[in-house]
């Protein structure tokens, strides 16, 4: 089912069940909910509680750990842009050696599994140059 107006929460759902097909039963695949949309008061302090049990600014959207492999993906939408955070979380992660991917398709999550040397079932699609 697709929602209007979700088309980041719509991608992340088609990544996650075809990471649950390609990879294997042992993979762990995790989202951290890491923001709090409430506006106002009542919202600032639930973040603030989140920031205080450890939630991360700009984590990934995705954490996908499999036979000793870590891999952060973030997904965005199209057109979708990194924020200061995200740029500074992926910057931090690639620096411990961690691998990072930004996500804007199914092909892409797929193709990062096979940059990254994650073992699938699935082979990913070529990368076509850009026109």
């Amino acid at each position: 089912m697709t929602r209007r107006g979700t088309p980041e929460a719509d991608l992340q759902r088609a990544v996650v069940q075809a990471l649950r097909f390609a990879l294997p039963r042992t993979a762990i695949i995790h989202h951290c909910a890491n923001e709090v949309t409430e506006p106002g008061p009542r919202g600032a302090k639930r973040q603030a509680i989140l920031v205080g049990m450890g939630v991360h600014a700009g984590f990934a959207d995705l954490m996908v750990l499999c036979e000793g492999r870590v891999l952060f993906l973030e997904l965005k939408a199209p057109k979708g842009r990194l924020r200061p955070s995200q740029e500074a979380f992926r910057d931090a992660v690639q620096a411990q050696g961690f691998g990072w991917a930004l996500v804007r398709s199914l092909n892409d999550a797929l193709r990062a599994l096979a940059e990254h040397g994650f073992t699938t079932r699935v082979v990913p699609p070529l990368r076509r140059p850009a026109p």
